[in-house]
C-alpha cells in the first residue's frame, strides 16, 4: 500500500492542448513525459521522488493506452540499466530515483550507458536531497555527471520551467547522443502551480514494435576497442554538440538588465534568490530584478561563451551553488583565469560551504555580497543589519527547544524487536550490532541505542562481515524487506552463506518498502494486477543455502523474539542464523484501516477498538516500560496525591492499541499495571447486557474491598 494514492489526480494527465494543468511538480513531470512521447519509464522509490513512482503506478492505465511500458524496478541499478533500450532504438526512456545514493547504486549501469551513448533520448529524473531534513549523507550528484559526461539539468522550481526542461532534456540527449540527468529538489517535486498543457504523444516507436525488429550496433557496446573511441567521442563530438544545443535553444536564462555586479545561480535556487532580492527591495513580486541574474537550467556542461559574456564588465559576481564541493564556482573561476577575466568571483564563504540553502541562508548571503560589492545598490535600510531580522530569536530557540531526532511511529512493529534485543543483551552481554537503511535505523537513538554502523541499503549483514570470527561472540545485523529485495539477498545473505558466517541476521519484514512510502515488494501481501507478490522471504533465503531460518509472524510477541534471539546467539549450529520478524507497518495499516473504521462507525456498525492504559494505583513510577519501549503514546503524569511524589506512566490518545507496552512489560517482568480496554462503538443488545452485568460485578467487588479496608478515623 503506497503512502498516498494519486488515482484521482492522474486523471488530469489525459487533458489536451490548450487546457490548464494544475497540480504538483511530480504530476507535471509525468505529464511532460507523456507529451514528449516517452516510450518507457521506470525507477526506484526514494525521497523526494518516491511519489513519482506512486503517480506512475496509479497512471498505468493511461500509460498502457499510449503504449508506454512501465516498471517499478528492483533497485536503482536495475532502473538505470533499463535505459539500455535507448541505445539501439530511437525510443525515449526515463527512470527516476533518489540521489546521490541512487546514483551510487546505479553507477555501473550509468557509466556503461554514457560510454556507448544513446540514440533515443534517455533521462534520469534524480531527487536531490540536502539539509537537516535529509535522510542520507550530504553529497551531490554533480561529480557523477562530470565524471561520466551526463548532462545535468536543474530547472527553476515552477511548473512551466519544469515541463519545458523535460522537453528540452530529451532533445538535448538526442542531439548529443548522451543521457541527461534532470535534478529536482523537494521544492520542485512538491511545488504547486499551473501550465498550459499539450497533447499526449504516443511514442513513434513503442517497445512492442522494437521487439518485432531487433537492432544492434556493435560499436555502441562498451567493449574494447570501442570504449576508447567512446571517450574520444565524448570530448570531440558529444560535448560540443551539447554546448551548441544549450546555446542555440537558450536553455539557460537571463533576468535583470546590466549592472556592475551579478548573480550566477543554479536554476533550482531561483525562487530563493529572487525572494531574497524582493525582501531587499531589489526585485518586484513578478520577479523583475535590478540585479542581473544568469540562471543555469543546465549546470553541466557550462557554456563558456555565456559565462564570459555575463561576467564581462562586472566588478563582482556571486555564484549561488547549493552543497559542496563548489564544482560550478571552481569551473567558472578556472574559466575566468584562463580568459583573464577581471570580475571578482564570490561564492562559498559568503554563502555556506555545505547544507541546504534556505530562505534565511540566501537572504544573509545575498545581503553580505551586496554590502561588500554592491557599491550602494543595497538600500539604506538593509546595510547595517543581517539578512534576517535583528530581533530574531533563532539562537534563543536553539538553546531552549530540544533537538527532535527521528523515531519510530506509535505502534511501530519494529519497536518490540529492539526491546527484545535489549533484553537479550541484558542476559548475554553486549554484541556488535550492524544497522541498515530503513526505519530500523532509528534503533541507534534512545531508548534503544542499538547499532554501530550503516553502510548502505541492503548492506547491514555485509557490514558485519569482517566482525566474524569462529568461536567468538556472534554479531547481530538487521536488514529490512525492502533492502533484502534491493540487493541484500546476494550482497548480504549470499555473502554470509558463501563465507560461512556464524553471525545472526534479523530480517525486518513490514510487508512493503515502508520507509520510502509503502511501495510493494516481492514479499508484499497485497494483490497487484500487474505485479507478482506473495513471494516468501524464508524460501528465498533457504534457497541461497541458509539452514537455520526461523520466522515470527507477529513482532509484538516480545517473549518469542527474545527466545529466538537467545537461541540464535547460543546454538551450536554453524553458518548464518536468520530470523524473519514480520508485522505490517502500523503507519500504513492505520492509513488503510482508520478511514474504514470511521466509515463503519458513521454507518452505525458495531466496531471494537482496543486501547491500552496504566493502572495508576499499581504503577510504581520507575518508567522501565518507557526505557524498553519509547512509544510516543507513553508519557508521564503527576497524581493529585500527596503521598505519590513520582509521576506515573500514562497512555495518551495517540495509542493505536498495538499492545507493545504491555508485551514489553510482561517480557521484562516489569509490572502488571498495563491493561487493555475494548471500546465498543454502536454496541448491540448483547454488548449492553454484558456491560450491565460487568458493572454489577465490579461494584460488588469494590464494596467487598471497601468493607475490608483498614480506615483510621479522625477524632475531634
Amino acid at each position: 500500500m503506497a503512502e498516498r494514492s494519486f488515482a484521482k489526480e492522474v486523471q488530469d494527465l489525459r487533458i489536451g492542448a490548450g487546457q490548464e494543468f494544475r497540480g504538483e511538480g511530480i504530476l507535471a513531470i509525468t505529464k511532460a513525459l507523456l507529451e514528449c512521447g516517452v516510450g518507457y519509464v521506470g525507477g526506484y522509490q526514494g525521497a523526494p521522488v518516491s511519489h513519482l513512482i506512486d503517480v506512475l503506478s496509479d497512471a498505468e492505465d493511461i500509460l498502457d493506452e499510449l503504449g508506454v511500458h512501465f516498471e517499478a524496478n528492483a533497485s536503482e541499478s536495475a532502473a538505470a540499466a533499463m535505459l539500455a533500450a535507448s541505445v539501439n532504438y530511437p525510443i525515449r526512456g526515463a527512470v527516476t530515483f533518489k540521489g546521490p545514493v541512487g546514483a551510487n547504486v546505479a553507477a555501473d549501469a550509468l557509466a556503461n550507458l554514457s560510454s556507448g551513448g544513446v540514440m533515443g533520448g534517455a533521462m534520469v529524473i534524480l531527487g536531490e536531497d540536502y539539509g537537516e531534513g535529509s535522510s542520507i549523507m550530504q553529497e551531490r550528484t554533480h561529480a557523477f555527471a562530470t565524471k561520466s559526461q551526463l548532462w545535468l539539468l536543474d530547472p527553476r522550481p515552477n511548473l512551466p520551467s519544469i515541463v519545458r526542461t523535460v522537453q528540452n532534456g530529451f532533445e538535448l540527449s538526442e542531439s548529443s547522443n548522451t543521457p541527461v540527468i534532470l535534478q529536482v529538489r523537494i521544492r520542485a517535486c512538491h511545488v504547486y502551480g499551473t501550465f498550459v498543457a499539450g497533447d499526449n504523444q504516443r511514442p513513434p516507436l513503442t517497445v512492442r514494435e522494437a521487439l518485432e525488429d531487433p537492432q544492434r550496433r556493435t560499436e555502441r557496446i562498451t567493449l574494447p576497442p570501442f570504449t576508447y573511441q567512446h571517450e574520444i567521442e565524448k570530448v570531440a563530438d558529444r560535448k560540443p554538440a551539447a554546448v551548441r544545443f544549450i546555446e542555440d535553444q537558450q536553455l539557460n536564462e537571463h533576468f535583470g538588465g546590466e549592472g556592475e555586479v551579478g548573480i550566477i545561480l543554479q536554476g533550482g535556487m531561483y525562487n530563493g534568490v529572487i525572494r531574497a532580492l524582493q525582501r531587499l527591495d531589489l526585485a518586484d513580486a513578478y520577479g523583475k530584478s535590478e540585479i542581473p541574474l544568469y540562471v543555469l537550467n543546465v549546470t553541466y556542461p557550462l557554456v563558456d561563451t555565456e559565462v564570459l559574456e555575463f561576467c564581462s564588465g562586472k566588478r563582482a559576481v556571486l555564484v549561488v551553488e547549493e552543497g559542496q564541493p563548489a564544482y560550478i564556482e571552481e569551473a567558472i573561476g578556472a574559466l575566468l583565469y584562463r580568459h583573464r577575466g577581471s570580475s571578482t568571483l564570490v561564492g562559498k564563504g559568503t554563502l555556506p560551504m555545505a547544507g541546504e540553502y534556505t530562505g534565511t541562508v540566501l537572504m544573509d548571503g545575498v545581503t553580505r555580497f551586496l554590502r561588500e560589492h554592491g557599491n550602494g545598490l543595497l538600500p539604506e535600510a538593509h546595510r547595517s543589519i543581517n539578512g534576517h531580522a535583528e530581533d530574531s530569536d533563532d539562537e534563543g530557540l536553539s538553546s531552549a527547544v530540544p533537538i527532535r531526532p527521528p523515531g519510530f511511529c506509535t505502534g511501530c512493529p519494529e519497536r518490540p524487536i529492539f526491546a527484545a534485543t535489549k533484553l537479550v543483551e541484558e542476559r548475554l552481554g553486549p554484541h556488535h550490532i550492524a544497522g541498515d537503511i530503513g526505519c530500523h535505523l532509528f534503533s541507534i537513538l534512545p531508548p534503544f541505542e542499538i547499532g554501530s554502523t550503516t553502510m548502505g541499503y541492503g548492506l547491514g549483514p555485509a557490514s558485519a562481515a569482517a566482525l566474524s570470527a569462529k568461536g567468538a561472540r556472534r554479531s547481530i545485523s538487521f536488514i529490512g524487506d525492502g533492502g533484502l529485495w534491493h540487493n541484500g539477498l546476494t550482497s548480504s545473505i549470499g555473502n554470509a552463506v558463501y563465507n560461512e558466517s556464524d553471525n545472526v541476521i534479523v530480517v525486518v519484514d513490514n510487508f512493503y518498502s515502508a520507509a520510502t512510502g509503502g511501495q510493494d515488494v516481492l514479499s508484499s501481501r497485497a494483490d497487484r494486477a500487474s505485479k507478482s507478490t506473495h513471494h516468501s522471504i524464508a524460501d528465498a533465503i533457504r534457497g541461497l543455502g541458509v539452514r537455520w531460518v526461523k520466522e515470527v509472524d507477529r513482532t509484538y510477541d516480545v517473549k518469542r523474539l527474545k527466545n529466538l534471539l537467545t537461541d540464535a546467539l547460543t546454538t551450536e549450529e554453524k553458518g548464518p542464523k536468520v530470523i524473519i520478524a514480520s508485522s505490517e507497518c502500523m503507519l500504513n495499516k492505520q492509513r488503510r484501516e482508520r478511514p474504514q473504521r470511521n466509515s463503519a462507525i458513521k454507518d452505525g456498525k458495531r466496531v471494537v477498538v482496543p486501547r491500552f492504559g496504566v493502572d495508576e494505583d499499581v504503577c510504581t513510577g520507575d518508567h522501565a516500560c518507557m526505557r524498553l519501549s519509547g512509544c510516543p503514546s507513553l508519557s508521564v503524569k503527576t497524581l493529585d496525591d500527596p503521598l505519590r511524589d513520582d509521576p506515573v506512566a500514562s497512555v495518551d490518545e495517540s495509542c493505536v492499541g498495538c499492545g507493545n507496552c504491555g508485551e514489553v512489560a510482561d517480557a521484562a517482568v516489569l509490572c502488571p499495571s498495563f491493561h487493555r480496554v475494548d471500546v465498543v462503538h454502536n454496541p448491540g443488545p448483547r454488548d449492553r447486557f454484558l456491560s450491565r452485568v460487568s458493572d454489577v460485578f465490579i461494584r460488588a467487588l469494590q464494596q467487598w474491598r471497601d468493607r475490608r479496608r483498614l480506615v483510621f478515623e479522625e477524632r475531634g
